[in-house]
């Protein structure tokens, strides 16, 4: 939770000092890293890494990096600015304004989409960026600066101070106070999407219009009603057939493209439940005990 700042307190951001320009070694990869563009860029059909995939850096050198693909395990030599360094899904270094922008306006991203980037302009200092409504305008992004205390604290508002970008998370994921939303998911950056799978229809059951547990059983066996009114008895295993019937529907009625055809075929259905639940009537009784 957000306070006032404290002088004798100094937290470092450990993060930060995982961007040095020493080559960072094979077997020590500390941080995601996401392509933002296609590259080869003039191939963008067969591009060897396109925007959204997963990279690992090898080793950095200068304005290049040796990454490996992570769905590929393919290395591949790219410029470091095709690339973002992310920590936590949300803080992403190495991005402009432009392209943080470019990002939280795809459709995979909605309202409350966000992501903390470092400015490439003032070292160790960050904005906030946030999508604050679905709109595809310009003007649904709004964008915060983030300032860095002498004692290593952060705040947007001077008067909610927070000892780590983590802590600022949290927090206006739980409120906005000040904010123009709420803080969602994470930016996310659209890359190779899996097909689609075809799930069936979920199976659809009629609830029962009687309820047996709190059924008098006198009611079962009384013979008093009304001329043409139906037994309970009568009425449940009918609901209970056509329930059964509806679960276990063969195939030759799905196929049906004859619409008279799929409607004599419910019709028959219907009939011969009714005949079974006309027949079963005794024979339920007995079985519930009522002799």
């Amino acid at each position: 939770m957000g306070s006032r700042p404290s002088k004798s307190s100094r937290i470092t951001f450990q993060p930060l000092q995982a961007t040095s320009n020493a080559p960072t070694p094979l077997n020590k990869v500390v941080m995601e890293v996401v392509a933002l563009y296609n590259y080869p860029s003039n191939l963008a059909s067969g591009a060897t890494i396109k925007v959204g995939d997963r990279v690992n850096i090898i080793t950095e050198d200068g304005n290049w990096l040796k990454v490996i693909t992570v769905t590929t395990g393919q290395e591949f030599y790219i410029p470091s600015n095709y690339v973002a360094k992310v920590y936590h899904r949300w803080l992403f270094e190495g991005i402009s304004r432009e392209k943080a922008e470019e990002l939280l306006m795809l459709p995979v991203n909605w309202a409350g989409a966000f992501m903390i980037r470092e400015s490439q302009t003032r070292r160790g200092c960050y904005s906030l960026s946030i999508r604050r409504c679905n709109s595809p305008l310009w003007d649904s992004l709004k964008h915060y600066r983030i300032t860095r205390l002498p004692n290593g604290w952060f705040y947007i508002s001077p008067r909610l101070t927070f000892a780590s970008l983590q802590e600022m998370v949290d927090h206006y994921s739980e409120c906005d106070e000040g904010l123009c939303c709420l803080l969602k998911e994470p930016c996310r950056i659209q890359g190779s999407v899996a097909p689609l799978q075809q799930h069936p229809a979920p199976i659809i059951v009629q609830k029962p219009q009687l309820n047996w547990g709190t059924m008098d059983s006198s009611v079962l066996m009384t013979d008093d009603k009304e001329p043409g009114e139906e037994s309970p008895v009568s009425l449940g295993l009918r609901e209970a057939i056509n329930s059964y019937l509806f679960m276990t529907e063969d195939l030759a009625l799905t196929e049906m493209s004859d619409k008279k055809s799929r409607l004599k075929l419910l019709k028959a259905r219907l009939q011969n439940s009714q005949m079974q639940a006309s027949q079963s009537q005794e024979e339920r009784l007995a079985s519930f005990g009522f002799n």
